[in-house]
């Protein structure tokens, strides 16, 4: 279940009658609570029908099946730790570049420079638009196996 608890503050022209806001949030699954100090309070609720269609358990659910169906589980735990030592490193060696003096300046500027090629090459004209197209439907077309 998941919620969202907002207070917002109260509407420019209030004349007495109940905001536009509270009275258009009745439509939906909402709760608001009274006003205080001039604010509004809501409160909004989502539940899912079914606990098996939560992407969270279904992620938990494969891992599972996964280290159940595995013959060689320390090859899976060496393969898990590899990952995040990989992870933590490539964050570090991007930290690392951002902090030499004149590199992520040079980085920017091929970048710049890559991008205007690619709107010079892709972009510009028709034709060159109906081929990156067609050649993006080729290499999805592969991808998928069709």
């Amino acid at each position: 279940m998941a919620s969202i608890v907002a207070n917002l503050p109260p509407p420019l022209f209030f004349n007495g009658r109940q905001p536009l806001l509270l009275r258009t949030l009745r439509k939906f699954a909402v709760s608001a609570s009274g006003e205080r100090h001039g604010r509004v309070a809501i409160v909004a609720k989502a539940r899912s029908e079914s606990s098996e269609s939560s992407t969270s358990l279904s992620v938990v659910k494969s891992v599972q099946n996964i280290w159940d169906n595995s013959e060689d589980r320390i090859a899976l735990v060496g393969l898990g730790f590899a990952a995040i030592v990989a992870i933590w490193a490539s964050a570090n060696l991007v930290t690392a570049i951002d902090k030499l003096p004149i590199l992520p300046s040079v980085l920017e500027f091929i970048g710049i420079l890559f991008s205007s090629w690619f709107i010079y090459r892709y972009l510009l004209l028709k034709p060159d638009r109906e081929e990156l197209f067609g050649s993006i439907n080729k290499s999805v077309s592969e991808i998928l196996g069709q």
